[in-house]
């Protein structure tokens, strides 16, 4: 997986805790997920793109928040929706 750095990082990026332990749209509807991504600006926890819903990238769509990190215990990358890659 190739990673690098991008300018969003800088004005996106905050410490921040996760706002659910699954889903939150899930959660709501009672819908099920693949796996989960963290908002690195406010910490909204949405369904991945290989899960049917998609809430993290709709979420970046609703606010432009474009970091995301993987919220799967024994991963540790981000991802930038704006600049369409992982980062270090």
């Amino acid at each position: 997986m190739a990673q690098a750095t991008c300018p969003h990082v800088k004005d996106h990026e905050k410490k921040v805790k996760p706002g659910s332990k699954g889903c939150e749209e899930c959660l709501k509807t009672g819908d099920s997920w693949v796996h989960l991504r963290m908002c690195m600006e406010c910490g909204h926890v949405g369904c991945c793109d290989s899960s049917k819903n998609r809430h993290a990238r709709a979420h970046f769509h609703t606010t432009q928040h474009p970091i995301i990190k993987s919220a799967e215990r024994g991963e540790n990358w981000r991802w930038c929706y704006i600049d369409d890659m992982y980062l270090q």
